[in-house]
């Protein structure tokens, strides 16, 4: 008995490791594969965000909303140039940008898959600056183009099949087919402005961040000041995504120092130049000097 069923966990973990898509995360080229399709993705962030949105207050401060779209449209550019660039236009399709500020005083900021991202006024004392605020978005926006959401879905719908009991889990699987064996799982799972990531893909969104807002032009140096002012917000005792499931502020400002030189080069080829976080097109006069 007990050799079949060990036979039978098999065949589960081997129908688990076909099903999904591989797929390539732009800027790392990390590979994952994803139990999840866009369409699957998009459709369900649709219905988060706008349960979200009725129920948010959005911000009357113009002069700040405002800025967060100006930011966030200019990150958005950038990102579509980078994946036309990059054989990766396909991609664009999957993304339907939108910045909202709301009217609320924790220090916080998400991006649902798809391009709809959402800042807390509360942030904003922290980030100070436009370009400080860049880095914020630039890091929300790579959840959103790694895919992050779908990928931490994926996991934990193989992690609950696997712990189910075997004979459910073959039957599901057999009977219902790789999409339907996704979905089982996927109504507890789908509230992306909640979930958690994990260390690695909260340091791949720093990264990713990071040079996505050097592409748009803003100066990338302003991180590790702006990530030692979020780590005296309180750190994890903060109820704050920015900090879900985060590295210690000390190693993410560390390994930011280590990715500046990378990403000033970025900045460098963006044709911009920073004067005191100000993000200005280089004027003729100045490229002559």
């Amino acid at each position: 008995m007990k050799r079949i069923k060990f036979i039978l966990f098999l065949v589960v973990i081997l129908i688990l490791s076909a099903c999904g898509t591989t797929q390539t995360v732009p800027i790392t080229g990390r590979k994952h594969n994803l139990l999840f399709s866009d369409s699957e993705i998009l459709s369900y962030s649709s219905q988060e965000y706008s349960k979200y949105m009725q129920s948010a207050k959005k911000s009357t401060d113009a002069t700040s909303t405002a800025m967060v779209q100006r930011v966030g449209k200019r990150l958005a550019a950038a990102v579509n140039t980078y994946l036309k660039n990059n054989n990766m236009a396909s991609e664009i399709q999957n993304y339907s940008w939108e910045f909202n500020l709301v009217a609320d005083k924790e220090v916080n900021a998400f991006c649902m898959p798809g391009g709809k991202i959402v800042v807390y006024e509360g942030l904003l004392p922290v980030t100070q600056n436009e370009a400080s605020l860049a880095i914020v978005l630039g890091h929300e926006i790579a959840h959103a183009v790694a895919k992050h959401s779908a990928e931490q879905m994926s996991k934990k719908a193989r992690q609950q099949y696997g712990t189910m009991a075997l004979g459910t889990i073959l039957n599901s699987a057999v009977g219902s087919g790789a999409g339907d064996l996704a979905s089982g799982v996927a109504g507890e799972y789908f509230s992306f402005r909640n979930l958690k990531y994990s260390r690695d893909n909260e340091s791949e969104a720093d990264y990713m961040g990071l040079i996505f807002a050097a592409m748009a032009g803003y100066n990338p140096e302003v991180a590790v000041p702006f990530w030692k002012r979020m780590a005296e917000q309180g750190g994890s005792s903060n109820k704050n995504d920015l900090f879900s499931d985060h590295p210690s502020d000390s190693k993410r400002i560390a390994a930011i120092e280590t990715l500046l030189p990378n990403a000033l080069k970025y900045y460098q080829a963006s044709g911009y130049v920073n004067n005191n976080n100000v993000v200005k097109k280089p004027t003729r006069k100045s490229i002559k000097k």
